[in-house]
């Protein structure tokens, strides 16, 4: 009997592995970062063009971390996730994955970008290497005036990470980086 309980585990573990490899489209030769990058370049257009003070903020970071879109949805429990990448120099470093998962008063969904800015080294690094990161009193949320330029208080800052969310779509009003953990993934 334990022979056969043994091999039913194993048995087990070896379908549940094998299934969860399947499911997952980081296989050799995948274009998943292809796609990723596609969408960020997208992404970082779209900010630039719509918001110019962007593009010198960039030029001030030590990193930027796009994430061309966000899927929240929710009714009572609700969560979020999306996919991008970290720039260095506008040089594609590492892709990462935002999750999210929240309780409370909130029925709909909702598509979204962002952007975080990490304008120090250290905040760059301490992202870098945090294994779950998420974002905290550190950073801090760029205003946009109606004219689509950036408050000339977020240009000077000196916060080690600054958040733009923007191009929001959907029915959940005031979407929100509280909570997001952020991980590194291979596509």
């Amino acid at each position: 009997m334990d022979q056969i309980s043994n091999f039913t585990r194993r048995g087990f573990l070896v379908t549940a592995g094998t299934a969860a490899l399947a499911g997952c489209a980081n296989g050799v030769n995948s274009s998943g970062g292809y796609r990723i990058d596609q969408r960020v370049d997208a992404t970082r257009s779209f900010l630039f063009s719509t918001y110019p003070g962007t593009a010198e903020l960039e030029q001030k970071a030590a990193g930027v971390l796009y994430m061309p879109l966000i899927t929240k949805a929710g009714f009572w429990v609700g969560g979020s996730y999306g996919t991008g990448a970290l720039r260095i120099n506008n040089t594609t470093v590492d892709y990462y994955e935002a999750l999210q998962a929240n309780v409370g008063l909130q029925i709909g969904a909702q598509q979204y970008a962002h952007a975080l800015f990490f304008m120090t080294p250290e905040a760059l690094e301490s992202f870098r290497t945090s294994h779950g990161w998420s974002v905290g009193a550190d950073a801090e949320y760029a205003l946009v005036d109606q004219g689509g330029n950036l408050s000339a208080e977020t240009l000077t800052t000196l916060e080690p990470v600054i958040a733009l969310v923007f191009a929001q779509a959907g029915l959940i009003a005031g979407a929100t980086l509280g909570g997001t953990k952020y991980r590194r993934i291979i596509p």
